[in-house]
């Protein structure tokens, strides 16, 4: 599914949602910022959460292991040039995100129970009608899919095998199906605590997570990339020059390689996909462009800085050559190769606030899908499907496990950008109507 309609689909209607703004969204980064810091915040307004918690609730499924093991993968099987179309992808995802999340608040519409709901399906039939509804089931359908833990549970089941048991004596590495399924039920009763407790206990343990593995994170990649500065530039010009040649790994597949980091940038920011719009229409507010401008950060902080800082590790590092695709690996092995053995257990705790934090919040996305398609009283029972499939995550390949979630990913895709593209010229009526209001001060 992911060939060329699609990433047309995908960076076309991004681009195209950056002209017909004329860049509006990326102007008000400055404002974005003061909506984060509460400056505007109404307890008394509608939603469950505040922009602060909607944006770490969005984050915390982005920034996960997609930004460690997913950009491992992409440069293991693109070279450095994947990484400079993650870039493009997450520039016009700026925009995409700023249309589909203010759309998530300006169309909330009530679940069987009568309360506030946002989200693809929602902006579908609130603001398309409800002979649109079939679309707004196939996003549902592929979301409950698509929000599975298998990726999470798979990498930081990798991780922990390969960095802690396997070393120690502790697992086999040739038979290791006993200990995958050991980890699996652990990772499995520490998700179940939080994520029974819905949207509200997830963006409060989020907001509290996301910034300190981002800090963390940073300054381990950082301290890596000083160690190899001598080698930096060299390695940022690689990244442009294979882009356009697709040298390094795919033989000149320029289009291959396009597809290939729009793919694994879409599973990293999943702008235009539209899971963020679940966690986004979750918030406190009366304003849809405040929640657009807050969005739209998810895929600059997610894919330029945080993926940007694992693919210069890898490249300076030179590990990439190694030809291992199996991505956490690939990425433990930067770290051990400039920090030493501090290093991979510093990526360790990396990886398992990363893992911990998508596996938190994709369990809201799924509920919230079950409880479009059957009512909002059987949602919670998709949580018992959510910890279950966490065991077949541990268990399963990397490679099926990939394939899964791709697929789901490029089902939702359709009915988001449709209803996006569709929609678009109600956002800027939205957008002309709140920056008046601000420039005449009637905002403060």
């Amino acid at each position: 599914m992911w060939g060329t309609p699609l990433v047309v689909l995908l960076c076309g209607g991004g681009l195209y949602f950056m002209v017909y703004s004329r860049m509006t969204p990326y102007r008000y980064f400055g404002h974005a910022v003061n909506i984060l810091r509460g400056k505007y915040d109404d307890p008394n307004d509608p939603g469950d959460i505040n922009h602060f918690e909607a944006l770490s609730s969005a984050l915390a499924a982005t920034i996960g292991l997609g930004n460690i093991s997913g950009v491992a993968v992409a440069i293991a099987a693109g070279g450095p040039g994947a990484v400079f179309w993650m870039w493009m992808s997450a520039i016009v995802g700026i925009a995409t995100k700023f249309f589909t999340c203010t759309l998530s608040i300006m169309y909330r519409g009530k679940d069987s129970n009568g309360d506030v709901q946002g989200g693809t399906m929602y902006m579908i039939t609130e603001g398309l009608g409800k002979k649109w509804k079939p679309l707004a089931a196939l996003f549902a359908v592929a979301g409950m899919f698509g929000a599975l833990p298998v990726f999470q549970a798979n990498q930081l089941n990798q991780a922990i095998r390969d960095v802690i048991l396997v070393p120690n004596g502790w697992a086999d590495p040739a038979n290791h199906f006993g200990t995958d399924l050991i980890t699996g039920i652990v990772i499995l009763l520490i998700v179940g605590t939080v994520i029974f407790g819905g949207i509200k206990r997830i963006g409060k343990v989020a907001s509290r997570m996301v910034p300190a593995m981002v800090v963390l994170y940073t300054v381990c990649v950082v301290t890596i990339l000083v160690i190899h500065i001598d080698v930096l530039g060299e390695y940022l010009w690689m990244i442009i020059e294979d882009a356009f040649t697709a040298d390094a790994a795919m033989g000149g597949a320029v289009g291959a390689l396009i597809i290939l980091g729009v793919r694994r940038a879409a599973f990293s920011n999943e702008a235009g996909i539209g899971t963020a719009t679940l966690a986004h229409g979750a918030a406190k507010t009366k304003e849809p462009v405040r929640e657009g401008l807050v969005a739209m950060m998810g895929p600059f902080i997610d894919t330029i800085v945080v993926c940007t800082m694992t693919a210069l590790a890898i490249l300076v590092t030179d590990v990439w050559k190694t030809g291992d695709e199996n991505g956490i690996t690939l990425t433990a092995s930067a770290f051990e190769e400039a920090l030493g053995t501090p290093g991979v257990y510093l990526l360790m705790i990396s990886v398992t606030i990363f893992a911990a934090s998508s596996l938190f919040t994709y369990s809201y996305y799924g509920t919230k899908c079950l409880g479009f398609l059957a009512g909002a009283q059987r949602q919670k029972w998709y949580n018992l499907f959510y910890v279950g499939s966490i065991l077949l995550g541990a268990t399963a390949s990397i490679s099926a496990i990939i394939n899964l979630i791709d697929g789901m990913y490029a089902v939702m895709a359709i009915p988001t950008m449709t209803v996006a593209l569709l929609l678009s010229p109600k956002v800027m009526e939205a957008a002309r109507d709140y920056f008046k209001r601000m420039e005449n001060k009637e905002i403060l």
